[in-house]
């Protein structure tokens, strides 16, 4: 069994992006990124109501980080402290050696290869720091955009469920995709 370690956490960078920790001087940034139509249009939840709102999912996110059963991290550009979205890992499973990958990037950086950038390195720090053998992806299967961006990175659909879950009085479909460490 694996034993995923994120403290102290791992602060990541690719060509243009830096990955940080999330913190409460984050929150309005947060509460945008999480309340923003375009967004959320494909998450089925409700959006936060004020900034306040998002303490304790900061807060929740950080415990996960410190009790090593999940990781989210800011993606900034190089140029700029801006929170551009976020991308990590959750549903870890140590024994199966597998995560589960969410992200949300904001509308103002859209269609210029910043999550493709974002999902390669996480997609890297998760083979080579948390040793996973799967990488699994659940999405909407309305959202296009999110299935082309896994595909084009290695994700092959492993499932599709007829109304999985219910929200907002009616059942969704969702999607699986996974990509193996060969």
């Amino acid at each position: 069994m694996l034993y995923f370690n994120f403290n102290p956490f791992p602060v990541l960078s690719s060509e243009r992006l830096e990955f940080r920790r999330i913190g409460h001087e984050d929150a309005t940034d947060f509460f945008n990124l999480r309340t923003h139509p375009q967004v959320i249009r494909y998450l089925d939840r409700l959006p936060e109501k004020s900034v306040k709102d998002v303490f304790p999912i900061i807060d929740n996110i950080d415990a996960a980080a410190k009790n090593n059963t999940g990781i989210l991290w800011v993606i900034t550009s190089k140029d700029s402290e801006r929170m551009m979205g976020t991308i990590g890992f959750w549903k870890t499973d140590s024994q199966h050696h597998r995560a589960e990958v969410g992200y949300l990037l904001h509308p103002d950086f859209w269609g210029k290869g910043f999550m493709d950038e974002a999902l390669k390195r996480i997609i890297k720090y998760g083979w080579e720091n948390m040793l996973l053998h799967t990488i699994e992806a659940n999405i909407n299967p309305e959202n296009r955009a999110s299935k082309k961006l896994l595909v084009n990175n290695g994700f092959v659909v492993e499932g599709y469920f007829k109304e999985s879950y219910h929200y907002d009085g009616k059942y969704l479909d969702a999607e699986i995709l996974s990509l193996i460490n060969k």
